[in-house]
Formats: structure tokens, C-alpha cells, sequence
């Protein structure tokens, strides 16, 4: 069956020669799945040497495959280093160690003691690198009776509040289509291993332990929920994609049967759409006069809208309120998203050179630095691929390299 037509993106190339703030930094990282490799990701794009340590199976992100191909792999380890060991062999732990003189940040994933249990306690690395900022990511955290439980993104989306306030009253609570823990937590592990690298670097501190949960994260971005129970005690309803704070607010059909976001949390903006869709009695209506009033008339005010709304296009929705300077825009897919001419100005999508699929769709860097901006040095690594490369940088002599590789507990491709 032949795929549908695709937007054409702009063209792109690896430039591993960039200098990046974070070049120089060495980062181990013994993570898997999303939350780890993010974190690492958002190093390794401003310059960082982020060794990533697989067993021989590979990165459970290596198996998230779409026809084949290992998309999330490609996105989130874009720039890494793959060293391929056997984690059980007998000789596995002391090659670690070898890792972690003059490494400046060590993450990993493992169940909580696990690491404790490998003989790899945070006392016996820092031992080993004193300056050494140490993240171990985890469900629950590293203490607390949940502590030791698997921890998956989507026990911890549940868990938080976040399925609960999520999707409409009438129907089930909604987990996130994405891995939004991980995500959050990849995010602020990143932040807080920089806040620690401050401390050793400018501070004069010691290495130290980050106990990064996927739930803390999270449940600090859904806001004041404990604050407000406390005030009102009501639990926050799920209501689509209304607000509970501010009205309007919300997700409109229109003619050609796509869909616009309008949000207008503030007064004048609220005032503005009522006016714009020719209603400006409205404005006093004792319904809609005030934030709080427009919120618990949100139904009927929300109709209103969306009768206006559905009588044009979204191209045309979009053009007529941005005229009346009124915040609305489009909902897209991710066809809408790569064709939008904003997003390929700014080539926030850029195929880049690929062996699997000829060229590959990259997310750009996530942010921009005015003098020492990030970059896609190398694709994604092969299973493997620098494991010669980072026993020789580490002190293995060639024929300890091959003993380790003839003997199992090394890999490469």
C-alpha cells in the first residue's frame, strides 16, 4: 500500500565537529528507557560524551520499533557512545568502575538497591570520583515503602492525579498518549545534574546523589491541586479541554472539519473574543461579565463560540482572530505540524542522513543559545559501535580488549 503524501522538510546534516558548552564533560549513563536517555539526550546536545553502557541485549528503547526502524532510539541517543557489556558476567562490575575516574555525572535506572547490590553503592563511586554527580532515576524515589515497586511512567501518571483530571466527567479517567513522566522527569533530572555540576565546579563542593523520581516531577507540574482541595474541598474535575480557571477556553470544530485552540485567560482578552464574534452584550451579561462567572457558565459560553467558529474554515478562524488580536491557533496532526511554514523556518524538523530509512525526521534541539548553541553531532549509535574506542580511552591495553570481548563480558559491533 503506498503511504500517503509527506510533507518535504527542510535538509539537515551531523556536524560533529561543534564545540558545545558542555564539551569535555564525560557522562555515564547506565539508564534505560525514556527518562534516563532524554536527561543524557539534552547533555549530549550542548557537547557533553555521554557513554552509553548497554547489556547485550541492547537499550530497551531499541525495541520500540516502527516497521523496523528504532525511531525513539534515534531521537533520544542521537550523539551518544554504545559500549555493549554483559552485566552478569563476573568481570562486569570492576569494568565499571574503570568508567568512573574523571567522569562528571553518572545516571542510571536500575531498581532501587540494585546498584547497591552490584557493588556499586553512590559511597563506593564517589570513592572513585569524588567530584562525580550521581542521578539515580526511579518510580517511587530512594526511600519511602513504595520505594523498591517497578516503576513504569504509566503507574506513576495514575498515581499522581493526572489520569484523574485528565478527559471528560462523563467518561474514564485518560493516561497521556505520550510518555509524559519520563519526559518531565528527563527534563528536570537534566536541571538538577547541572545544578550539582555548579556546585563542584564554581562552588568548590563535593560530588553528589539525585534521587530523581518520574512521580515528583510530575505531580509538581499539575500545580495547586493540594492547596485548592484544602480551600474548597472539591477534587478537580475532569473537563475536556476546559479550564477550571479561566473561560474561554477550549478546542472548536470548524467547517472543514479540523479543529482551532482558543484560550483567553485574561479579562481583556475574554472581552475581546466576545466582542470579536459580534456579541458585545456579553461583555455585561451576568454570565460571562467576570473570569470566575465565565467559568461556571463554561457550557454556555463555550456554545456560543463554537456556533461562530464552525461557520468558517480553520485557515479562516485562524486569519479572522488573529485580525481582532485574539489568542487562537490551529490543532494540528503531525502533517499540519511539519507543513506549517513557522515550523520549517525554524527547522523545528529536519531530516537528517539515515542508513535505515535514507533520511530521518530529528526534532531540533529543544532550545536555543545565542553564543554556544546545541547541535546533532552523530546519529544514534549501533549496539556497541565505541566499544573499542572507550575501553582503549579507559586504560585497556588491545589484548585485554579482545580478552574482554572473547570472553562475553564486552561487545562489539
Amino acid at each position: 500500500m503506498a503511504l500517503p503524501d509527506q510533507p518535504s522538510l527542510p535538509k539537515a546534516d551531523y556536524t560533529p565537529g561543534v564545540r558545545g558548552p558542555l564539551t569535555g564533560l564525560r557522562v555515564i549513563d547506565l539508564s534505560r528507557l525514556v527518562a534516563g536517555n532524554l536527561l543524557t539526550q539534552h547533555l549530549v546536545d550542548f557537547g557533553a560524551d555521554v557513554v552509553k553502557v548497554e547489556p547485550r541485549e541492547g537499550d530497551t528503547l531499541r525495541h520500540w520499533r516502527i516497521k523496523g526502524v528504532e525511531t525513539t532510539w534515534k531521537i533520544h541517543s542521537r550523539g551518544k557512545r554504545s559500549l555493549c557489556m554483559e552485566f552478569r558476567h563476573e568481570g562486569a562490575v570492576a569494568l565499571i568502575r574503570r568508567l568512573v575516574p574523571g567522569a562528571a555525572m553518572f545516571i542510571e535506572s536500575f531498581r532501587t538497591g540494585t546498584l547497591e547490590s552490584m557493588g556499586l553503592s553512590p559511597e563506593e563511586l564517589l570513592k572513585l570520583e569524588p567530584r562525580l554527580v550521581i542521578v539515580r532515576i526511579s518510580g517511587w524515589g530512594q526511600d519511602g515503602p513504595y520505594r523498591r515497586r517497578p516503576g513504569f511512567g504509566t503507574l506513576v501518571e495514575g498515581f499522581a492525579g493526572f489520569a484523574n483530571m485528565n478527559g471528560f466527567a462523563d467518561r474514564e479517567p485518560v493516561l497521556p498518549p505520550m510518555y509524559l513522566a519520563d519526559s518531565l522527569a528527563g527534563l528536570t533530572g537534566a536541571f538538577a545534574a547541572m545544578a550539582a555540576l555548579r556546585e563542584v565546579e564554581i562552588n568548590g563542593g563535593k560530588g553528589q546523589v539525585i534521587d530523581l523520581p518520574l512521580l515528583d516531577p510530575l505531580f509538581n507540574s499539575l500545580g495547586p491541586q493540594a492547596a485548592n482541595y484544602r480551600l474548597t474541598g472539591k477534587i478537580k474535575p475532569r473537563t475536556g479541554s476546559r479550564s477550571t480557571g479561566a473561560a474561554p477556553r477550549n478546542v472548536y470544530r470548524t467547517k472543514d472539519d479540523l479543529w482551532v485552540a482558543l484560550s483567553a485567560s485574561t479579562q481583556p482578552m475574554a472581552m475581546r473574543v466576545l466582542r470579536s464574534i459580534g456579541r458585545p452584550e456579553l461583555c455585561e451579561d451576568p454570565r460571562f461579565k467576570t473570569n470566575e462567572q465565565r467559568v461556571a457558565n463554561g457550557i454556555e459560553l463555550d456554545t456560543i463560540i463554537a456556533n461562530f467558529i464552525a461557520e468558517r474554515t480553520q485557515a479562516e478562524n485562524v486569519a479572522f482572530f488573529e485580525t481582532a488580536e485574539v489568542t487562537i491557533g490551529p490543532v494540528y496532526d503531525i502533517t499540519g505540524f511539519m507543513a506549517d511554514p513557522h515550523v520549517q523556518a525554524r527547522a523545528l524538523v529536519a531530516d537528517y542522513p539515515d542508513e535505515d530509512m535514507g533520511e530521518f525526521p530529528m526534532h531540533a534541539v529543544p532550545v536555543r543559545l545565542s553564543e554556544t548553541p546545541g547541535a546533532i553531532r552523530t546519529p544514534a549509535p549501533r549496539l556497541g559501535q565505541h566499544t573499542r574506542d572507550i575501553l582503549a580511552e579507559i586504560g585497556l591495553s588491545e589484548a585485554e580488549i579482545e580478552a574482554s570481548l572473547s570472553s562475553g563480558l564486552a561487545r562489539s559491533e
